[in-house]
């Protein structure tokens, strides 16, 4: 057994460093969000924009554009304030892929608005791009 606890381990470890859970979240969730007619084809263009971004230090391939988070803004802010609940922010962010079951976010309290919810998108999914 402590073997195989070992190897389970390890794997753990090594998916863990190199972010693999969150890079395969990613992708399945910019699959499901693009529905493309040849899903292998997607995924592999996505991978190589990555790989191309990287090289180049160009924009990593970004499945939510701005017009698709001001529309997933909107239709959790029921109430036309501009504004969303602290609560709506984490599950919006868990919904994109963006948010691990095991992380905690503090509420500092404010609402947040459409400029903190497109930062904290765009700068969330640029950090698990960043990883690889």
């Amino acid at each position: 057994w402590q073997v195989g606890g070992n190897r389970e381990l390890e794997a753990k470890n090594y998916l863990e460093k190199h972010r693999i859970m969150e890079l395969l979240n990613y992708l399945t969730r910019a699959l499901l969000f693009s529905r493309p007619e040849k899903p292998r084809e997607y995924l592999i263009s996505l991978l190589e924009q990555l790989r191309i971004a990287k090289i180049t230090g160009v924009a990593f391939p970004f499945f939510m554009d701005h017009s698709n988070i001001v529309s997933m803004f909107e239709m959790m802010d029921t109430s036309n304030k501009g504004t969303i609940s602290f609560v709506q922010y984490k599950e919006g962010l868990k919904t994109l892929g963006l948010l691990s079951e095991d992380e905690v976010l503090k509420d500092d309290g404010h609402v947040i608005t459409l400029e903190k919810f497109r930062s904290e998108v765009k700068k969330r999914t640029e950090k698990i791009w960043s990883a690889f």
